[in-house]
């Protein structure tokens, strides 16, 4: 074991560490979850470009560094000053550090036992804890996943109970604090809706040092079910940031998803939807903003596994500098799904000569009575347009911040969080402002 631990990557860094990651007094079903999680994950290792699905990126700059969770006492912030601001406003919202719940930083309600965490639902509900985790997203094909559900110490349990509409939105902040050494944060969400019931979530990932935030979204939409599910990612420009959302709706459900990548210096996120009955609806929106030598992937899959379902998607990127964006998104329709309507768009502007995006969207029909399609488009700012707005007196920057712009604003025009909408659209002010590395 010395030996091991000696080695100075993710990899041993986590063969060193597994048997701390127990949990004083889980139930013996949590415990055959995590070795069998381990186990899978020493079995794939991480993944490699050899991969179709981690053809466009490396993971390389995590797997070799050696983060390790961070010390309990780091999760207590409130005494120091925070590395960055809180989001949300006055908002209430349910605040963790490092993985950690943090009470002291944490404010208002959003009704009983909407939100506790996964220690206290472990202890007080544990059949609907059993029921749904690990089960909807499985690890069986992801290392991270594996790892994730291999390590979790804590996280957010959100229970929406029968015909129950919550109406502010229960927002999640998730806090990286730098340590001593570089720190690993297994983040896990449960999302149980059950029929009928109604609510936004929010996640919002922040930090301002070398981290690594692996993050695990699970959500149960119920019959009937209405959930609208906001991702808001601004990590710092030294951490590194890989989140799987896998959602499972049934009869008549509605799963909204918006999916902000504005920050880390690499990104991945895949965002999985699976039809489980008829009638279900979802849309996946996203937006991501690239500049300097980011690196953002976005792998969504829709599963139409029954008939008369409904889907839409939009992705859009924008990238400045030498960064790098990849989509890749696939829409399966099995042979029992007939009557499938579903769309898919991914649309990308490259603001320098040097970005690069790999964009791979992807159709899988097997049945023959269903409205599909799908487009992907890669530009540049339109020289007719520029053209135009420059000969009614506006300079260069001016007019290309206007129509950069514009091509984002289909997509926050559709955010329904008031000040979600607006920090995007600060957020692309900004980014905006800054002299382009243009064509």
């Amino acid at each position: 074991m010395e030996a091991i631990a000696r080695e100075n990557d993710l990899y041993n860094a986590s063969l060193a560490g597994f048997e701390q990651a127990r949990l004083d007094g889980e139930p013996a079903w949590l415990s055959e979850l995590r070795r069998d999680a381990f186990a899978r994950f020493t079995a794939l290792g991480f993944p490699t470009t050899k991969e179709e699905a981690w053809r466009y990126t490396s993971v390389a700059p995590i797997a070799k560094r050696p983060f390790r969770p961070a010390a309990k006492e780091s999760a207590r912030l409130s005494r120091r000053p925070l590395p960055v601001p809180l989001p949300g406003g006055e908002g209430a919202r349910f605040v963790f550090v490092n993985g950690r719940p943090a009470p002291e930083l944490s404010r208002g309600s959003f009704g009983a036992g909407v939100v506790v965490t996964l220690r206290e639902a472990l202890r007080d509900r544990p059949e609907a804890v059993e029921a749904h985790l690990g089960r909807i997203a499985g690890f069986e094909k992801s290392a991270f996943t594996a790892l994730n559900t291999a390590f979790l110490e804590d996280g957010a349990f959100i229970l929406l109970p029968k015909d129950t509409v919550v109406e502010e939105p229960v927002h999640l902040v998730f806090l990286s604090a730098a340590g001593s050494e570089p720190v690993v944060s297994h983040t896990r969400v449960l999302v149980v809706a059950e029929a009928n019931s109604q609510a936004k979530i929010i996640e919002t990932y922040v930090g301002d040092s070398a981290y690594f935030t692996n993050a695990v979204t699970e959500i149960v939409c119920g019959d009937g079910a209405v959930v609208e599910h906001y991702k808001v990612q601004r990590e710092g420009p030294l951490a590194f940031h890989v989140q799987t959302i896998q959602a499972a709706q049934e009869r008549g459900s509605r799963f909204d998803s918006h999916n902000l990548c504005l920050g880390a210096a690499l990104a991945r996120t895949d965002i999985n939807v699976l039809f489980q009955a008829e009638g279900g609806e979802c849309s996946l929106n996203g937006l991501f903003v690239t500049a300097g030598a980011q690196h953002v992937d976005n792998h969504t899959l829709i599963d139409h596994a029954r008939p008369h379902c409904t889907s839409r998607e939009l992705y859009k990127g924008i990238l400045d500098g030498k960064s790098r964006g990849v989509f890749h998104g696939k829409i399966v329709v099995r042979p029992d799904a007939q009557k499938t309507d579903a769309i898919q768009t991914n649309k990308n502007l490259l603001l320098s000569r040097e970005a690069l995006v790999n964009s791979t969207p992807a159709l899988e029909i097997l049945a023959d009575d269903v409205k599909c399609r799908h487009g992907s488009t890669i530009g540049q700012l339109d020289a007719s347009a520029l053209f135009y707005l420059r000969a009614r007196g506006l300079g260069e920057a001016e007019a290309r911040a206007m129509l950069t712009y514009g091509f984002a604003a289909d997509l926050t025009s559709r955010i329904r969080v008031p000040w979600i909408r607006e920090e995007a659209e600060a957020f692309l002010g900004r980014s905006l402002a800054r002299p382009s590395e243009a064509s």
